[in-house]
């Protein structure tokens, strides 16, 4: 399963416009669109360089085979030079069956995230919130503003509740997926006596949002928090548009096991 440019540079372009994007916003999405093409053309090339490869050490092997069948003498030497290629043509087979995964794991998250930003595309154009990939990961983020008075963890009532109840029900439809719920901050130093500093107030907030999604139905064993207070903002905190950016909850979509590394051979395992 292939997605175009058209495809990749549209579904970004149409997450941004719901937010008010500017130039650098939109140059950012049709650059990730690009990274995100080229990154699948190019292991399709590998794919077929490599398929290639193997047909012609298919037909290498069978014309030694042949060649033994034919001369019936020096026998050793053409055994080597066929044991030699046997083995190459086994490592080519196993290094394109790894390219093949790779690629199918790719193209499968794609999906996945096109299949999420669909199902959150009325809220999306509704302006209570916007998807994001961040270091490609998903991102759903919620202003807090929409979620909680000023300089509190409580939750609002109304709009507050309906949105995170229909969030919840889009978390419940995503199987075999967990979900770490990040809380963050403006720079400005917390002044309640609530809450020790920023760190506590995101990571309040955030479990607060994580309490309120299990009550809702999402089981808890695929949720997480974290609280992040000012150290990762999306705007500059000079501005107070940008302090209101920077004060959000983002519902991060975490790699499954079988999108990460194996990194058993560290441990001897």
């Amino acid at each position: 399963m292939r997605f175009s440019m058209g495809i990749l540079s549209g579904l970004l372009l149409a997450t941004l416009s719901a937010c008010g994007p500017s130039q650098k916003d939109l140059d950012a999405a049709n650059a990730r669109a690009r990274e995100l093409e080229a990154r699948l053309a190019d292991e399709e090339a590998q794919r077929r360089s490599m398929e290639e490869r193997v047909s012609e050490l298919d037909a290498q092997n069978q014309e030694l085979a042949n060649r033994l069948r034919a001369l019936g003498e020096d026998v050793s030497a053409l055994e080597g030079e066929r044991s030699t290629l046997a083995s190459n043509l086994d490592e080519t087979r196993r290094a394109l069956e790894e390219l093949r995964q790779r690629e199918l794991q790719a193209q499968k998250r794609l999906a996945a995230y096109r299949e999420i930003m669909e199902r959150f595309r009325s809220m999306i154009d509704s302006g209570r919130l916007r998807v994001r990939v961040v270091r490609n990961r998903l991102v759903v983020e919620l202003p807090s503003g929409i979620l909680f008075p000023s300089g509190s963890e409580k939750l609002k009532k109304g709009d507050a509740e309906e949105t995170l109840a229909e969030v919840a029900s889009v978390l419940r439809e995503i199987k075999d997926r967990e979900f770490q719920i990040a809380g963050h901050t403006d720079n400005v130093p917390i002044s309640s006596r609530n809450f020790a500093d920023n760190w506590d107030l995101s990571l309040q907030r955030a479990r607060t949002v994580l309490l309120k999604l299990v009550e809702l139905g999402v089981p808890p064993e695929r949720l997480t928090a974290a609280g992040h207070a000012d150290t990762a903002p999306v705007a500059s905190n000079d501005t107070e548009e940008g302090r209101q950016l920077n004060r959000r909850i983002e519902i991060v979509l975490m790699p499954n096991l079988d999108e990460l590394p194996d990194l058993s051979s560290l441990t001897g395992e």
